[in-house]
């Protein structure tokens, strides 16, 4: 909601950015998706190696 609003005032102040905004952020974003994810796998095997590594201090626990 709080983007729209934003979305909403730069139409006002600024109305052919605020439609080249419109047009040119499901493109960026398609463009981002892979990178994003990356992020995730990256995350998960990161996880999975730190929950490896610390597993034998928790059996000791």
């Amino acid at each position: 909601m709080f983007t729209f609003l934003l979305w909403c005032i730069l139409f006002v102040l600024c109305w052919p950015i605020a439609l080249a905004a419109l047009l040119f952020y499901p493109i960026l974003w398609l463009i981002l998706l892979p990178f994003r994810l990356i992020g995730f796998a990256v995350g998960g095997v990161l996880s999975l190696v730190w929950s490896i590594a610390t597993f034998p201090l928790r059996i000791f626990k």
